[in-house]
């Protein structure tokens, strides 16, 4: 399926819609339990060996003092499609909203390196999205002009991994769930705020539980949004591996138009290119 908030042909239904049932949980629960803040190898989503083996009492009470080393790699966020609207302004900025209309959205993602199970600092997270009613910016297409920028921006992870964006819950377009793009790059640097060189990591995808998507549906601007909105177990890339990047909602107030908090977590090979 292709990326594009232009009229395509809907993807034929396989099965009856599926609950979000996210592959990852573990990682993605983490930064929800944490607040992003603290890493622990534990609650990365290892998968160490789970297999008891005899040992005598004094051993298990010294293992016991012995801090867990890690048994196997955290698990590889997967890869999904870049779609025709990027655009490589790198511009490092916090809020990309530009006056956008439309739910708050404070998004953390946590960025570890998945042979070790550790932060990624210094790395950038790239991200770019619809608004409300399914524009993407720098396009003709879609009712947008070729020198807009809203909804783009670059931060770099902290020394805990964390990159930050304040930003709108994003809109819908025929033929695609809700959705943020979302690329990592290594090795660059930020200059004149913009990043440059290095090298793409990860490219991919972030999703959004359907309970909260039809309640943010329901408010202004969303709500004058025409377009069919397609369901994440109706959406051909969220089937690929989309579950692993559904991220964590919390609302920060009993009225939701008030704005949320999204988290995540990625794990990348900080060596791997496109």
């Amino acid at each position: 399926m292709t990326d594009t908030p232009h009229p395509i042909s809907a993807e034929p239904r396989r099965g009856a819609d599926q609950a979000d049932a996210p592959a990852a949980t573990t990682r993605r629960s983490v930064i929800a339990a944490l607040g992003g803040a603290t890493l622990g190898v534990a609650a990365l989503g290892l998968t160490g060996s789970a297999t008891a083996q005899p040992a005598a009492a004094a051993d298990r009470n010294s293992a016991a003092q012995t801090p867990a080393r890690p048994a196997a790699a955290c698990v590889l966020t997967p890869e999904q499609t870049e779609g025709p609207y990027y655009l490589d302004l790198e511009t490092v900025r916090k809020n990309i909203t530009e006056g956008k209309a439309g739910v708050p959205l404070a998004l953390r993602v946590t960025v570890i390196d998945t042979a070790t199970c550790s932060p990624l600092p210094n790395t950038a997270v790239d991200i770019w999205h619809c608004d409300a009613l399914g524009i993407y910016s720098g396009y003709v297409a879609g009712g947008s002009t070729p020198d807009t920028t809203f909804l783009r921006g670059v931060q770099l992870t902290d020394s805990a991994g964390v990159a930050e964006f304040t930003t709108v819950y994003p809109g819908w377009y025929v033929g695609r769930a809700l959705h943020i793009h979302v690329k990592t790059h290594v090795g660059g640097t930020v200059s004149g705020g913009v990043y440059r060189g290095g090298h793409v990591s990860h490219t991919g995808q972030l999703y959004f539980p359907e309970t909260y998507n039809s309640k943010v549906a329901a408010l202004a601007p969303y709500r004058s949004n025409t377009a069919t909105r397609t369901l994440n177990a109706r959406d051909g890339i969220y089937r690929n591996g989309g579950s692993s990047t559904l991220l964590t909602i919390t609302p920060v107030g009993s009225d939701l138009g008030k704005g949320v908090t999204g988290t995540v977590v990625l794990g990348i090979n900080p060596a791997a290119t496109p």
